[in-house]
Formats: structure tokens, C-alpha cells, sequence
């Protein structure tokens, strides 16, 4: 088919789906997981399967500013695993938990070639507000990305739950949340985080998109240094060609500007906070 019947004919496919059940879409290269016929929940390049295709997922990747070792990587979201890949694929010392509630979502993971469960990837199906109050669980890193097709579940953002993942995480952990700008509770979901994580926190705007990605710390000493971010953007780019510099910029524009209005100590004097 060429690019305009492919075209007619995935427009025809998507009026006939939005009844809530993930579904995907091939076209142009690209593999696509949909709940409603509008929004992307995943997206994938078929001959590039480990590479993330949506900038927001590239922005969540700058945890790595902050914590560039992660042993235990978990995640509340699966979707089409792009970031599931692509940290498997590029941090070798990592293992990865995912959490997924949708099991119709964990049954698309051929389709997207999430690798089978192993000594480095368990993926649960499981409620991610359940999985956060786990005692036997302490990631380094916790990435929360838990979209359906009415947006985000209103138990990956209570206060509770930012206070659970605070809790669980290991010494010193992270946790990276994609939020939509768009939804009118999100001055209020940053500000439960913000609670939570006793204001270690600093939120991107991801380059392309309407996401917000935050930034939420328990190690005591966050933020870095302006030098320390910039030597570990330079340093990550060359395992990690996904703008790691501009992103590194981006945070520390948001610090900057977070000191003018609200006088924080930025940069750091050394002191713990």
C-alpha cells in the first residue's frame, strides 16, 4: 500500500477502536500502541527497537544526571517498553521491574520485543500503588508512567502514594514521574511530590511534548553542582546519543530560575538539605 492508503486505512482503523483496550498500529516504520485512536501510549521505530522514539521518554532518561549508577531500575507502566529497552539495552549493570496493571498490555509484549522474564527483567502484573508499599522492594531508581485511556489513575497520584515511593526507595534513590501539563490537577500533583520528597525536586518541561517530567530525590545532597550535572551530561553522551547535554541545560535552567523566585541555594553551598 503507499503512504496514502496506508493513511486512509489506519484513520479508518482508528474510528472504529476507543473502547479502552490497548490495540496497535503500524505505519510509516513505526509501531504504535493506542488506547482510543488519539493517543500514543507507546511508540517504537521497527527496525530500531531499544531506541526511544518519544522525547518524553529521552527526558525521563535524565535520572541518570542524578543517579548514573542505578542497580535496581523499576517501573509503574509498561506500555510498549521502551524504557524497559532501552535501559537493559544501555545500562548492562541494571535490573528492571516492571509493573503493569493492564494484562492485555503485558500480552502486546512480543509485539513491541520486550525480551521474556530473566535474572535482569521481571515484568509484574500488579497495581503500582500495591507494588510501591511492597517492603521487599528498594529500587534505585523508580520511574512512574502509569497512563490508561482516562488519563492518569488517580491512585499513582494521591499524596499516599508519593509518600509509599519515597519510602520504598533505596538510600539516596529517585523517582521520575511523566506528567501531563495539560490535566488541571497537575499544580497539585507536583506539589504532593514536592511534600513527599521534602522539596528535592525539579520539573522539565520534555522538548517536544505537553509532558512535565519531575525529578524527585531523597539523597540529601540533591541538587548537584552546575559542574557536577555538566561533567555527567558529557560523560553520559557518549553511551547515551539522546541529549543528555540539552537536558542537563534544560534542569539547570529550571534551578536557576527556582532560585530567583524562590531564593533557594542554588548552586550548592555544600550544606545537606
Amino acid at each position: 500500500m503507499g503512504d496514502m492508503e496506508d493513511l486512509v486505512g489506519w484513520c479508518g482503523l482508528l474510528s472504529r477502536r476507543g473502547d479502552g483496550h490497548p490495540f496497535v498500529v503500524d505505519i510509516d516504520g513505526q509501531r504504535l500502541l493506542q488506547f482510543d485512536g488519539v493517543t500514543i501510549q507507546s511508540q517504537m521505530a521497527v527496525d530500531d527497537p531499544a531506541a526511544l522514539a518519544l522525547d518524553y521518554t529521552r527526558s525521563m532518561m535524565g535520572f541518570l544526571l542524578f543517579h548514573p549508577a542505578p542497580r535496581h531500575i523499576a517501573m509503574i507502566g509498561l506500555g510498549g517498553g521502551s524504557l524497559a529497552k532501552y535501559c537493559l539495552a544501555a545500562l548492562p549493570e541494571a535490573s528492571v521491574t516492571a509493573v503493569e496493571i493492564n494484562p492485555e498490555v503485558i500480552a502486546l509484549r512480543d509485539e513491541f520485543g520486550i525480551p521474556p522474564d530473566g535474572p535482569r527483567l521481571k515484568v509484574l502484573c500488579r497495581d503500582g500503588a500495591d507494588y510501591v508499599r511492597d517492603p521487599g522492594e528498594a529500587p534505585d531508581v523508580l520511574i512512574v508512567d502509569g497512563f490508561d485511556v482516562a488519563g492518569m489513575p488517580r491512585q499513582l497520584c494521591s499524596a499516599g502514594f508519593y509518600d509509599h515511593c519515597a519510602a520504598m526507595l533505596s538510600d539516596g534513590g529517585m523517582m521520575v514521574v511523566n506528567l501531563w501539563s495539560g490535566d488541571s490537577r497537575y499544580g497539585l500533583y507536583t506539589s504532593r511530590i514536592r511534600d513527599s520528597f521534602d522539596d528535592r525536586v525539579v520539573v522539565v518541561r520534555a522538548e517536544e511534548d505537553t509532558n512535565r517530567i519531575v525529578f524527585a530525590s531523597k539523597d540529601r545532597r540533591f541538587p548537584p553542582t552546575r559542574t557536577q550535572l555538566l561533567e555527567r551530561a558529557r560523560a553520559l553522551a557518549a553511551d547515551h546519543p539522546i541529549g543528555m547535554v540539552p537536558l542537563a541545560q534544560r534542569v539547570l535552567h529550571r534551578l536557576d530560575r527556582r532560585r530567583e523566585l524562590g531564593g533557594d541555594d542554588w548552586p550548592p553551598s555544600g550544606r545537606r538539605r
